[in-house]
This record gives structure tokens, C-alpha cells and sequence, in this order.
């Protein structure tokens, strides 16, 4: 196997987010994200659910890699109202993207501007409130930029650390934010810091495109999948590279 690529530590690392976390739903938005929760299901979370993307549950994983083997079977099904009943008892676990996020976790995908009169209309609140209320949420970002990772978000969508504790949301649960150089995670006071850093990245990159302080010169590297998972990245799961369309390396 060659060296992995970026895209592919990112995969690892979203993967790593579900590692042993029984059976619960996992709902992914992005293909890096879809991607890692795939691998997690051939790999370390076995009991992971996963659907078509719409109403089913699949016992597996798409092979597109793999045309002549068995492809996965319909389990379960799900229409939109139930997705509610699941995600109010926390049988789910989200790995979410963000247009802003401030230092302790606050997501925004609503808005840009002021919002009597924003700058920029985004997709609304979705289901950011209801996800960090009641379940994990984990955050991907493609590109790691000041334009992100801001000082304070234009608009709340989903719930960060500090308006958790003032609000007492019990099931609150922010787990990591998986970007294109590091893997960040909370600290004791629920701020935003660096648990790793991806190989060949500058930690004053990191520093440099987080637009509140980030101190990334003491962090570890963030580990590179193994044989086995680069197998079934490359030849089982993604054949096709789609994962470039999210990381350039």
C-alpha cells in the first residue's frame, strides 16, 4: 500500500468517531463523513446502522468496489417521522458540517450577517438544535478557515458547550471536528482544542486559519489507517475517488 493521503486520514478519522458505539444510527453528511461511517461499520463498530441515505436500513455498506459480491439487504425501514422518535431517545450519532463554528462549538448553517438583514442566505437550522439535544454530533470540515472557525457564530444552529451548560441539556454531546488539517476536540471548559494534527501539516496552518486562538505546536499526529482500512477504502468502498472531491491532496 502506498502512503495514505490526506482524504484517507480524514475517512479514518470520522471513522474513528463510531469506533465500539454499538447500535445506533449514524447519519453522515458529506462523502468523507459517509465514507469514515462505512469503514467503522467493516471495521471497529459492526453493530452500526446504517441507511440508503432515505428510509432504509442496510445490513452493510454499498461495495461499488466489489460488483460480483453480495450487496447489502434491506433490514428496516424508516420514514422521515420515525427519525424523530430515534433521534429524542439518542440512538443516533450525527457528523454534521458547519458553515461558522466558534470556540466552544456553536454551529451555524443558517445565515451570514446581521440577521435582521444577512449577507448571505444558507440551508436554515435543519436539524442542528434537535441533534445536539438529544445525541453526539461530530462536525467535518472540508477546509480549515477563519471564515469557519470564527469568534462568534452570526446565527446559533447547533448547540455549543457553553449554552449547553446554561441551558442544563443533559444529553448534550459534542465529540470532535474532523478538518483537513488536524482532528480538533473540547477541553474541560467545552473550548475548542487540538487533538491532532494530520502528517505533513504545518501546525501554524492550523493556528493560522482558526480565527480565535488555537495552539496546534504540541499536538500529536493524527494516526494513518492501517492496511486493512486503506483495502477497503480504496478498492472496496470508494474504487471511483470520490473522496477527492472534498480533500485535494
Amino acid at each position: 500500500m502506498t502512503t495514505a493521503t490526506i482524504a484517507e486520514i480524514c475517512i479514518a478519522a470520522c471513522a474513528d468517531t463510531y469506533r465500539n458505539s454499538g447500535e445506533i444510527l449514524a447519519h453522515a453528511v458529506g462523502i468523507v463523513p459517509a465514507l469514515g461511517a462505512r469503514l467503522a461499520k467493516l471495521t471497529t463498530a459492526p453493530d452500526l446502522v446504517l441507511s440508503d441515505g432515505e428510509a432504509f436500513f442496510l445490513s452493510g455498506p454499498p461495495r461499488p468496489g466489489e460488483p460480483d459480491a453480495p450487496q447489502p439487504t434491506i433490514e428496516g425501514w424508516a420514514p422521515f417521522r420515525r427519525i424523530f422518535d430515534i433521534l429524542a431517545t439518542g440512538r443516533r450519532q450525527s457528523m454534521m458540517g458547519a458553515s461558522q463554528i466558534d470556540r466552544f462549538g456553536n454551529q451555524n448553517i443558517s445565515l451570514i450577517g446581521d440577521w435582521a438583514r444577512p449577507t448571505r442566505q444558507l440551508i436554515g437550522v435543519r436539524g442542528a438544535p434537535g441533534n445536539t439535544a438529544n445525541h453526539r454530533v461530530d462536525y467535518w470540515i472540508s477546509r480549515h478557515s477563519p471564515r469557519v472557525f470564527v469568534p462568534s457564530v452570526d446565527m446559533v444552529s447547533g448547540v455549543g458547550n457553553d449554552r449547553a451548560r446554561e441551558a442544563g441539556l443533559d444529553h448534550h454531546h459534542l465529540g470532535v471536528i474532523v478538518t483537513n488539517l488536524a482532528v480538533l476536540g473540547y477541553d474541560e471548559e467545552g473550548a475548542v482544542t487540538v487533538l491532532s494534527i494530520h502528517p505533513g501539516v504545518d501546525p501554524q496552518k492550523v493556528a493560522d486559519g482558526t480565527g480565535f486562538a488555537l495552539d496546534a505546536s504540541d499536538a500529536p499526529l493524527t494516526r494513518t489507517p492501517d492496511a486493512e482500512e486503506l483495502r477497503l477504502i480504496r478498492e472496496v468502498l470508494d474504487p471511483r475517488g470520490t473522496r477527492t472531491r472534498e480533500v485535494a491532496d
